[in-house]
Formats: structure tokens, C-alpha cells, sequence
């Protein structure tokens, strides 16, 4: 029986990481639920076989029910029925599996119904529901959502709105429209104080929201007439039960066709505030996106495990030329880079998600007292490593979920184009990964600041510093030669104080931020495990100190005089 947790110890090994003894620490309070509550651990050993248990469940089901399903429901999709949406019967039976098994609410405190996991185990299960249906992952990870209502909202709304996701109902985050998609600062749907009934109200439409018919919104809107930036933006709770909003159309996408993308018409809706006014895109939607950002990266790695698994069964099963096509050099080697950014990828994922953890228990602690000052110098650390690592574990392993399908396909050959072999709807879904919650273009807007402020060159430093192997030293050595190349680089471009300059070659500059610290914590996972990890930090390191020497290439070659020639006539019409 398929288990998308058992079947790959790669996972198991990234949760017994050994920032978890912290994590768990932080997010029980001395265990403090154990004299209340049945199902709460009763120490750091029982809490992390809580963890495996439940990954373990989810797994099975993503292994074999989920996984079981997809192809209907890649086939059927939801449907469009007067103004809702109905869900493809293979997604609600998938959403009955999960509420059965428990799994909604994962990260919530057990007093609403929660499970009270960190962020790290909860990341992980949407990475095993994506490697069997990306589409449904989308469905079921929205629950996510509840995290902002969680950390913005008030007691009142907590108590409401929060056991009703425990207990399997879904989630949407509505931000997009028609004239703002990634600028989401000229978001127009209107948000009006009713007087009358003591409630807000919403007028205008939304676009490509993501299970747009949920039960639960939460809703980026103007709150603040006259004004046109994101400093007239509130963020609501809108509830479904109230009516109020119409699903117009249902899009017709290349991939995800299990995820209802929706354009929807709000007309009158009742809401509620949620937070404080003006402060909807500046503070809650920043956090609420970091949180999607997550789950992308998580949904790209879960691609990218499904995307190998099938490229690797394919290579040895198909026979040409006398044998199996993994034996020839062309084949193997596509694949041993297929798993090394799996790894890497994989790697930083988890880095960043155990940051997050950290931080985030450090603030909902700070909500019931004062933080130690260790504690708040902690929370502070935490928070800049999270947010620094966010945007490139989004980025980077959303190009190597395009990359790796693409590689899968390619390795199935004219097969692969049919749709007969499951590699297509990977690469069909994969494609959405690097563009929806903020292109990779956006998440080098995101990072480029961890460039110049010498966040990422100390991460590396830090790293270099590291006590490894004998057989990893090598490694570690060119490793630092390859941080050389990023600092020089960074130097060339912040001393020629241009910032057209800067812009075209922050892309790279990411890039190479991305592949020496991957490389880093892939050789922390190899020093740990090299049965596990050996053959993958060998390959991954020859592949990046290549993408390295690209890059630095590019960027040492460049001046400012050069920028003109890559723009296009438009560029430099409105330059003028």
C-alpha cells in the first residue's frame, strides 16, 4: 500500500531535525495541555510520535485515496452550478477522508479544536497531499488561512470562526481582481460601515480565487474612501452563511483542475473587520502570503517527489536498445539531478519552515506575557531568518517542480505526451507553482534586499563554520569559493550605485544566495546521513558551482551602460 510519508525517509529524517527539541518546547508551554486534554503529549518524545503518527496517516490517505482519485478528478473538475460551486466527487470524498482522519485545524490550539502542531509537521502533510493531487492540496491547504484570523483576529472571533475550520470546513483568501493581480495596492472591491445593521459591507468583484466558494473568506478590501494605495486597505472575515457573494465563472486552467479558481461578485455582502483598519496589505496580508508561500514551496516539493517517482519507475521499466533506459548516461543523469534539487529544495523548505515555527511561538507567547529578553532577541533572529529564507524556498523550488516534471516527461518520452501517464497532469499542475502567490520574479523582489543588507553571505559564513566529514570537506571548500563568487558580485553591483543595474541583476544574484545556502544545508543533511543524502550533495554540488560561475559571469560582465540593451522599446519610452 503507497504511503507518501513511510515510502520516502527523507521526511522522517527532516522532522527529527534538532531544532524540533526547541519548537516543541515553545509550542506546548511545559505541556501544559496534557491534564486537559486526552490527545496532548505528555513530553518531547510523545509530542514528535504524535507528529510521525499523524504524517504517517496522512500518507496512506494521500497515497492511496487521494491518489486513487486524481485522475477523476483532474477529468471531471468542479462544477458550476447556478451562482456555487460543486466540488468533482472524487475532491468531497477526499474532504471527508481528511475531516474523518482529523486533519483540519492541525496548527490551531486544542481549545478550538486544534491539533496544536507546529507549522514544520503541518508543512509536511501538504507536501504529501500534493504529491498525489496538487489541485486538492490547494483545497485542503487553505486551512492555513486560519493562521492570520488566529494571529489578527479578536477572542470573539477566534471562538467562532476558528473551531469551524477544526472541524472541516474551508477557507479562501479573496485578494486578487481583474485590474490588481500582483499589485495588490490598487485593489478596488469596496468596503462600506452600514450604520444601520452595525455591519461593513462589500461591493466589486474578485478574480482567480482559489476555492472561491468557501465557507470562510478572508478579504482584502478599501476601506478608506478616496484613497488609491495600499494605506486605504482593510482585511475582513466574510462568512458564507450570510450570502451576499455570487461565484460568476469557474476559469478553465491548464492545470490544478481539482482547485475551483473563481471570479466572484460581491453585492452588499455583510462582513466583519478583522484587525485594525488601513492595516489590510501593509501587516495582514504580508502574513497571510508568507504562509501561502509555504504551502506553495510545499506543493512545488510534493510535485517534484511525484515528478521523480514517476521519472525513476518509467527509466526502469522502459526497455530500449536491449535494456532498461535508466542504464543509459543520458537517462540516469537527469535523474540524479531530478533528486539532488528534490533534496536541496526539500532542505530549505524545512529550514525555513522550522524559522517560522520558532518565531511564531515566541509571538503567540508574547500574547499571554512579557517575552524574556532572550526571548524577544530570539523572536527577532527567527523572524529575519524566515523571512529571509520565505520568498527563495518559494522561488527556487517552484523552478525545480517545472524543472523536474519537465525532466520526468521528457524521460518518458513520446509517452509522456499522452495522456495516458500520470506525468502529464504533474506537469500540467506544476506549471502554476512558480506564478500564483507571487511570481518568481516577485520572490526576487522579496529577497533582493537579504542580498544587499549581507543577510544571506552571513547565513553562508555561518554555515562554512560547520564540522563536517572528512569526505564533505572538499565540498565545503568549493562551497566557499562559490560564496566568494556571490560576495564579489553583490560588491560589483551595489558599488556601481545604479539602481537599473541592481534590478536586472538581482535575479542572479538571488539565485546564487539560493544555491550556496541549499548546498549548505544539503552537506548539514549528508554530514547527518550520507546513505541518505551522500550521492545527492555530490550532484547538486557540481550543478550549482556550474549555475555559479553563470551568474557571476553575467553580473561581472555587466555595467550600468550595458542596461539599455535589455530593455525593450517600451522600457525605454517610459524611461524617457
Amino acid at each position: 500500500m503507497a504511503n507518501n510519508y513511510t515510502d520516502h525517509p527523507e521526511l522522517r529524517f527532516e522532522l527529527n531535525h534538532p531544532l524540533m527539541q526547541r519548537i516543541v518546547e515553545l509550542k506546548e508551554r511545559d505541556f501544559r495541555d496534557k491534564d486537559s486534554y486526552d490527545y496532548a503529549p505528555l513530553d518531547f518524545e510523545d509530542a514528535m510520535d504524535n507528529y510521525d503518527r499523524v504524517l504517517d496517516i496522512t500518507g496512506e490517505l494521500a497515497g492511496t485515496t487521494i491518489a486513487d482519485n486524481a485522475e477523476g478528478v483532474d477529468i471531471e473538475g468542479p462544477h458550476h452550478e447556478g451562482d456555487r460551486v460543486r466540488y468533482a466527487s472524487g475532491t468531497a470524498a477526499n474532504l471527508d477522508a481528511m475531516v474523518k482522519a482529523g486533519l483540519n485545524g492541525m496548527t490551531m490550539p486544542r481549545r478550538y479544536g486544534g491539533l496544536n502542531f507546529p507549522i514544520m509537521p503541518y508543512t509536511m502533510c501538504a507536501e504529501l497531499v500534493a504529491a498525489s493531487d496538487a489541485g486538492f492540496g490547494n483545497i485542503w491547504s487553505l486551512q492555513d488561512c486560519i493562521e492570520t484570523l488566529y494571529e489578527f483576529g479578536n477572542e470573539d472571533q477566534h471562538a467562532r470562526f476558528i473551531p469551524r475550520i477544526c472541524a472541516g470546513e474551508t477557507m479562501s483568501m479573496d485578494l486578487t481582481e481583474p485590474d490588481a493581480g500582483s499589485d495588490l495596492q490598487s485593489v478596488m472591491l469596496k468596503a462600506t460601515y452600514d450604520e444601520a445593521e452595525g455591519c461593513w459591507r462589500l461591493n466589486g468583484v474578485k478574480r482567480f480565487i482559489t476555492n472561491g466558494d468557501a465557507d470562510l473568506h478572508l478579504v482584502l478590501a478599501r476601506s478608506e474612501e478616496g484613497t488609491t494605495d495600499g494605506r486605504g486597505l482593510s482585511m475582513f472575515i466574510y462568512d458564507k452563511r450570510d450570502g451576499g457573494v455570487n461565484v460568476r465563472r469557474i476559469e478553465h486552467k491548464l492545470g490544478i483542475h481539482g482547485s475551483p479558481t473563481c471570479e466572484l461578485v460581491y453585492k452588499n455582502a455583510k462582513c466583519e473587520i478583522c484587525g485594525d483598519r488601513k492595516m489590510g496589505l501593509i501587516k495582514y496580508v504580508m502574513a497571510l502570503m508568507n504562509g501561502a508561500r509555504l504551502g506553495i514551496a510545499a506543493q512545488s516539493v510534493g510535485l517534484s517527489q511525484a515528478a521523480y517517482n514517476e521519472g525513476l519507475a518509467y527509466a526502469r521499466d522502459r526497455e530500449q536498445f536491449g535494456k532498461p533506459i535508466i542504464q543509459f548516461p543520458a537517462v540516469y543523469d537527469m535523474l540524479a539531478l531530478m533528486k539532488a534539487k528534490l533534496d536541496a529544495g526539500r532542505a530549505l523548505l524545512y529550514q525555513c519552515a522550522r524559522y517560522v515555527d520558532i518565531y511564531k511561538a515566541l509571538d503567540d507567547i508574547a500574547r499571554e506575557r512579557k517575552l524574556t529578553p532572550e526571548e524577544r532577541k530570539e523572536q527577532k533572529t527567527y523572524a529575519k531568518l524566515a523571512d529571509s529564507l520565505t520568498p527563495l524556498a518559494k522561488g527556487m523550488n517552484s523552478e525545480y517542480c517545472n524543472q523536474n516534471t519537465y525532466d520526468a516527461l521528457q524521460i518518458h518520452g513520446g509517452s509522456g505526451f499522452m495522456m495516458d501517464y500520470p506525468i502529464q497532469r504533474y506537469y500540467r499542475d506544476a506549471r502554476i507553482t512558480s506564478i500564483y502567490e507571487g511570481t518568481t520574479q516577485l520572490q526576487v523582489v522579496a529577497a533582493i534586499r537579504y542580498v544587499t543588507n549581507g543577510s544571506y553571505l552571513a547565513q553562508m559564513r555561518e554555515f562554512e563554520q560547520a564540522e563536517l566529514a572528512e569526505a564533505l570537506k572538499p565540498i565545503q571548500a568549493r562551497a566557499k569559493q562559490m560564496a566568494d563568487k556571490f560576495e564579489a558580485a553583490v560588491n560589483h553591483v551595489k558599488e556601481a550605485g545604479d539602481s537599473a543595474f541592481h534590478d536586472l541583476c538581482a535575479r542572479h544574484l538571488v539565485e546564487m544566495a539560493a544555491d550556496v545556502i541549499m548546498l549548505h544545508l544539503l552537506l548539514h543533511n549528508a554530514n547527518a546521513d550520507e546513505a541518505l543524502f551522500g550521492k545527492s550533495v555530490r550532484v547538486y554540488a557540481n550543478f550549482v558551482e556550474a549555475e555559479i560561475a553563470r551568474h557571476h559571469t553575467f553580473v561581472m560582465n555587466l555595467t550600468p551602460a550595458d542596461v539599455p540593451f535589455y530593455q525593450t522599446e517600451g522600457a525605454e519610452a517610459a524611461a524617457e
